[in-house]
Formats: C-alpha cells, structure tokens, sequence
C-alpha cells in the first residue's frame, strides 16, 4: 500500500497513515483503507488502532482541498460528487460496524473528512500539542458530508452541533475533551490507543461485537426498543462460550480477590476466549 502500513501485534491490529508533506487524505488512500477495513474482519484482530506517523505533518491533516477543487470545477463531476461522499460514509458506516473496538490515536491535526473518520471510531485519543481537531467545511463553501452532521448530532447533541457546523469550527485537542469529542487528551495518543486496544482485545469478543451492537442501534431508536436490542445481545451473549468461561474465571478468584480481578490492570491474566 502506498498510503498505509499495517502490523499486529497480538490481537491489535495497527494501521499507521502517512502522505507526506501535509499528509491530506486522498481518493487513493481511502480506496487502501477500504481494503484495511475488509482485512479487519479476521476474527485474530480484536482491536484496530488507526495513527500516523510522528514525524508526519498531522494524523489526516484533512480531506484535500486541491482534489475537491478538482470536483467542483467541472460541472459534470460536481453535480455526481455525492456519489463520492455517499460512498465513504458507506465506509465509516463498515468501519465503525466491525465488532471489534476501533480506536483513533488522534496525533496530529485531524479536520474535515478526517474528523468525520474518527467520528466512526468507538474511542477517540487526542494528543496534547499545537493540533486541531474540526470541520471547517463550511469556510471553503462546503459542509461536512461523510456522516458528521450527523455522527455530531447524536454524539453532543443538537444544539452543540449546529453551532459547531454553522462555525465551522476547529479547537485544540483540550477543547474537544471539554466538548466529549474526545475520550482523553495524552501526551502519547499512539501509546494510550495501543494500551486500551490490547485491553479491550482481552475481553471475550462476543461480548465486545454485542455490546457495540446495542449502543450504537439503540442511540437511533426510542428507549423501549432500545431496550429490545439489548436484551436480544444480551440473550446471545449468554448463551456463549465464552461467558461461561469468564464467569468461571470470576469465580475461581475467591470472594476477597474478586473486586481486583475487574481492575484493568488484570485484563492480561483473563482466560485466552475463542469467540465462540
């Protein structure tokens, strides 16, 4: 791959992006990410950091202005440029639907169709620097359209997105902590991501895909159905493999050595769980 360079290590797989000088997002790197997302489902990866490289200019500085421009000053590829924008949110809508924890190390600038990116992450790390995380879409004419306006919506709400849209905003990682648009802010996002990556990937992955499942399609409906989903992930999980062999481990420790075993700092001695 060009733009991507991947390893594993464990259960976590890590996708580092790179595009130098300003490491822009671009057609040809969203077509490789696509293909990262399909390599994803292989149930030995149980969580995805995506980060760039340190010595890079931004995570995804942002989506490139000079290819957009391409877009719209041809009339015959502006008035069809929905199908594009169509087909990565489409993108973000696989991503964030692999039932697995997907985890954005946000070092480095990360605006526009970046920001959108992360937004179909499950956890979100910003990185304590000069960086920005935004949508300035509406200051170039444009508005987001790969899924922020309404990823935001649901996330902050209402009344913070159309303010943050209309504004066209762009705030430093701080900021986005106080906004909830971020879970940390770090002075490693790259090593916080891997850490709480290889934490979650030592949970019974059943659980982690189920869990998933019922937040995010319980946040688009009503609470009564919402509540149908997760009793219908919670039966599944129940009936697995894997939760029986947890609950034994739970109690195999004894009651005074039960508290510490839920403690984060015992996810590496947790049983080794198929799956299943």
């Amino acid at each position: 791959m060009e733009f991507w360079t991947t390893e594993q290590r464990g259960a976590v797989a890590i996708a580092t992006f790179s595009n130098p000088p300003r490491n822009y997002l671009v057609a040809p790197a969203m077509d490789e990410f696509e293909q990262l997302i399909e390599q994803w489902r292989d149930p030995s990866v149980r969580a995805v950091v995506i980060q760039s490289r340190p010595e890079d200019t931004g995570f995804m500085t942002h989506y490139s202005v000079d290819e957009l421009y391409g877009l719209i000053s041809d009339p015959t590829t502006a008035r069809y440029s929905a199908a594009i924008v169509r087909r990565y949110k489409a993108i973000f809508d696989r991503l964030q639907a692999l039932p697995k924890v997907i985890i954005a190390a946000m070092n480095g600038d990360t605006m526009g169709g970046a920001f959108e990116l992360t937004l179909a992450c499950d956890l979100r790390i910003g990185e304590k620097g000069d960086y920005r995380y935004g949508n300035p879409e509406l200051r170039v004419g444009l508005i987001p359209g790969a899924g922020a306006t309404q990823r935001l919506t649901r996330l902050i709400g209402v009344s913070r997105a159309i303010e943050w849209v209309l504004r066209a905003r762009i705030v430093k990682p701080e900021v986005a902590l106080e906004l909830d648009l971020v879970h940390e802010v770090v002075d490693d996002a790259p090593a916080r991501a891997l850490e709480l990556a290889e934490e979650i990937a030592s949970f019974p992955p059943k659980a982690v895909a189920n869990a998933k499942v019922a937040v995010y399609l319980g946040a688009d409906t009503n609470l009564q159905a919402g509540f149908e989903i997760e009793n219908m992930q919670w039966t599944e999980v129940m009936q697995s493999d894997d939760a029986q062999l947890a609950l034994q481990a739970y109690i195999a420790e004894g009651l005074d050595a039960r508290r510490d075993w839920f403690e984060s700092a015992s996810s590496k001695r947790y049983p080794a769980y198929s799956g299943q």
